[in-house]
């Protein structure tokens, strides 16, 4: 018994490693876009980290009224950075957290209703969605092997050879062993590297040394939040991009545990999120939606419990309260990551052709709408001021690629497979009848 749990936590502290740098990576560029001083920053960081255990929590458990109940993992998303950022230059940091309030209690109130769309997200659409997220997290894995944007050493062989020597380790682990051992291929092979980068001197202890033991949550941190119509409308759109987003990874972890979503199913899960990103108002964190490269990880690993993601919650909580600990995920140096991100994300690319699969590709409108989606969502990555020319608010939908991707699946989904439908049903009945 204590053998399986010790198990379960190995691989619950795996998909914490996977998330940990997308999910620390937000409080950062926002904490320093706003100016906010060291104290202030490591109180965002470590309020995101125990936010982002909570959240897991809430969806992972199903209630009556509350939870998917599926192994999913929930962390900060990047759609709302700059919006957050636009919002605290302009009206301040209160601001930020009256509108991420309020877009929670939206999410609330509508969630019931936003279930109702399921009928708009068959797999034509959830398949190119799941596809569309691999694909535009890819360069973020391309960037990461290189050394991280912005990084002096950007490219050096150093660099290049660490991540690739990751992810042979991870290929290899995963060809050569079975069972336990290949279930947290990921996690032997980015303890590995950082040990490597070590003795490459490519591993800073800086941020243990400077972080503190404990911390404790307080709400309202930055002071009482203040409302503004612009900057509440702003993270309202802001959120129902994330339920879009979330929608896709819902149905992608249903595919890989071979369970059925049903509409109260969905409801649940957007009011999970919705409290989710209510706590993150109260808490002076983010708004929170459910992480694709967890999806990678899962696939990988051939793991669907959700104790896995229950311990993965834990140790989240844990290291929201105590910094110290949390540091310690933080030294992994960027091109180990990037090494094991290829693997994941491009196991999440294979996790949306697996279900493009059930679809029927004889017919062209099928064809056409992932054709679209998939161009659209990968040149607004390859070319993120393509929409640069409109407004700003227009540019959530726009200046994103799986958003951009994902709003190009529904609406061509409807005006090939809904719009007309019964008309077209009528019309086969009669050819029918007639033959």
């Amino acid at each position: 018994m204590k053998t399986s749990r010790i198990k379960t936590a190995s691989l619950g502290l795996q998909h914490v490693l996977a998330m940990y740098a997308g999910a620390v990576i937000v409080p950062l560029i926002v904490g320093g876009a706003l100016g906010l001083t060291p104290e202030q920053l490591t109180y965002l960081v470590s309020i995101d980290i125990l936010m982002c255990g909570i959240a897991t929590f809430l969806q992972v458990y199903k209630g009556k009224a509350f939870g998917i109940g599926l192994p999913v993992v929930l962390g900060c998303t990047f759609t709302a950075v700059g919006p957050m950022i636009a919002i605290g230059g302009s009206y301040g940091i209160s601001a930020i957290y009256g509108a991420i309030i309020s877009s929670g209690l939206f999410v609330l109130l509508v969630s019931s209703f936003f279930s109702k769309l399921v009928r708009y997200f068959p797999p034509v659409v959830t398949g190119s969605v799941v596809t569309i997220i691999g694909i535009t997290l890819i360069p973020v894995a391309m960037n990461n092997m290189a050394g991280g944007v912005g990084s002096p050493d950007f490219a050096s062989l150093p660099n290049i050879g660490l991540a690739f020597a990751t992810l042979f380790l991870i290929i290899g682990l995963y060809r050569f062993f079975k069972g336990f051992i290949r279930s947290i291929a990921v996690l032997i092979g980015l303890l590995a590297g950082t040990v490597l980068a070590f003795f490459m001197g490519k591993v800073d202890f800086t941020p243990v040394k400077d972080a503190s033991w404990f911390h404790m949550a307080q709400p309202f941190y930055f002071g009482t939040p203040t409302f503004e119509w612009t900057a509440i409308l702003t993270m309202i759109l802001v959120a129902m991009v994330s339920l879009v987003e979330s929608t896709g990874v819902y149905f992608a972890v249903a595919d890989i545990c071979n369970e059925k979503i049903k509409e109260k199913d969905l409801a649940k899960g957007y009011r999970s999120e919705g409290l989710a990103i209510l706590f993150g108002g109260l808490f002076n964190a983010f708004p929170y939606t459910a992480f694709s490269q967890n999806v990678g990880l899962m696939q990988m690993s051939g793991v669907k419990s959700k104790n896995v993601i229950y311990y993965t919650a834990a140790f989240l909580i844990i290291l929201g309260f105590v910094p110290k600990i949390g540091a310690f995920t933080t030294i992994i140096p960027p091109a180990v990551l990037g090494g094991a991100m290829v693997a994941m994300f491009g196991m999440v690319v294979a996790q949306g052709i697996k279900m493009l699969s059930q679809v029927d590709l004889t017919s062209q409108e099928n064809l056409l709408i992932i054709a679209c989606a998939v161009g659209m969502g990968l040149g607004v990555t390859v070319v993120p001021d393509l929409f640069s020319s409109l407004p700003k608010s227009l540019q959530i939908l726009t200046g994103n690629g799986i958003v951009a991707g994902s709003m190009t699946a529904i609406v061509l989904n409807i005006v090939f497979n809904e719009i007309g439908q019964k008309q077209k049903r009528v019309i086969k009945l009669n050819e029918q009848r007639v033959s």
